[in-house]
């Protein structure tokens, strides 16, 4: 995803932002208890256009400024990850009282949405933005658009809310139709960039201070998701098959939205027509709790060699872990661009 610090606005604010995991069943030695839990049907999945609705409000109230709406409606859980940076709920909430916006309008189409758990769920769309946001340097910038806009969002008692906001700039799609790379002149800028990304993180020794902090799971789902850069590189249909959930969807980072398991491993080890690559990586891997059976894991990935004519580079993910039985196993995944010139 090629973000700036304006577009990172735009995603933290585009929608209400906070995670709270369904209470777990309080499994107690009560018959009436266990009964009662035992009838309470399952709780209803949302709808896309239910989802969307609560997408318009909070884009009305970004569009407003209204910093103390995300005040009161962000979770202490809501990550954002941009151009390598993790972004909490109290770093938002700042940025977004510190810029100015003029918005003319703004509009979402095309929704789509996978399932992650029963209180977990993907909501994609097509954001079109006609605006400008000034920050606290004073300087305008046109807000980017259209972008593939994507939140997930969890069940907070009777309410929906979102823990993940991204977007990626929607690109001219490249010359296969389901390949996941970006074009050659889209890319070419994050690619001259890079060095100087590369020196500063390890200048600043930033990064693995910060992987550090994760949570119990980090290591494990860092390993788990370099295991999946290997399959990649391998074409490994079958370690995905194993280590993906049915409803895997992802977010590529020319702006496209793929879902289904089937569908998302055949573009990964089928449909990419990648040519010398022979070393992968992914670092500093941070994860974090959703629920006690969803994690977000956030890092960057990275090969060599080149895919669909296009060199390869890295990628900052945000990735989606849910625990099915005692496995982790992928879910939903964004992947984005460093943004030009950073």
């Amino acid at each position: 995803m090629k973000r700036s610090s304006l577009a990172i606005f735009l995603a933290a604010a585009a929608l209400g932002l906070s995670a709270c995991g369904a209470p777990a069943a309080n499994s107690t030695a009560n018959t009436t208890n266990s009964n009662a839990n035992a009838a309470k049907p399952a709780a209803a999945a949302p709808t896309a256009d239910a989802l969307m609705a609560l997408d318009k409000q909070y884009g009305d109230a970004w569009a407003k400024g209204d910093s103390k709406f995300f005040e009161e409606n962000l979770s202490d859980k809501f990550v954002d990850f941009s151009n390598g940076h993790r972004s909490n709920k109290a770093e938002s909430v700042k940025m977004i009282a510190g810029y100015k916006c003029d918005v003319k309008s703004q509009s979402s189409s095309e929704p789509k949405m996978s399932r992650i758990d029963d209180n977990t769920y993907v909501l994609s769309y097509k954001s079109t933005v006609d605006g400008t946001c000034a920050g606290p340097d004073g300087k305008s910038e046109k807000v980017p658009s259209p972008t593939q806009a994507v939140s997930v969002f969890v069940r907070d008692g009777e309410k929906w809310k979102a823990v993940f906001h991204g977007e990626n700039p929607i690109m001219a799609p490249p010359a296969s139709e389901n390949s996941a790379v970006p074009p050659a002149e889209k890319k070419a800028e994050p690619k001259a960039a890079e060095p100087k990304k590369e020196e500063p993180k390890k200048e600043e020794a930033a990064a693995p201070a910060e992987a550090s902090k994760g949570d119990a799971n980090t290591e494990a789902l860092g390993k788990l998701h370099s295991s999946g850069w290997e399959a990649f590189k391998n074409k490994d249909a079958k370690w995905f098959e194993s280590n993906t959930t049915k409803d895997l969807s992802f977010v590529d980072p020319a702006g496209g939205w793929h879902s289904g398991q089937s569908a998302v491993i055949k573009i990964w080890t089928a449909d990419m027509k990648c040519e010398g690559i022979t070393k992968t990586s992914f670092s500093d891997a941070f994860a974090s709790a959703v629920s006690p059976t969803v994690e977000i894991l956030t890092g960057k990935g990275e090969a060599d060699g080149s895919c669909d004519g296009q060199k390869n580079g890295p990628l900052y993910t945000t990735a989606f872990y849910v625990k099915e039985g005692d496995a982790w196993k992928l879910a939903f995944m964004f992947e984005a661009l460093p943004a030009p010139g950073a």
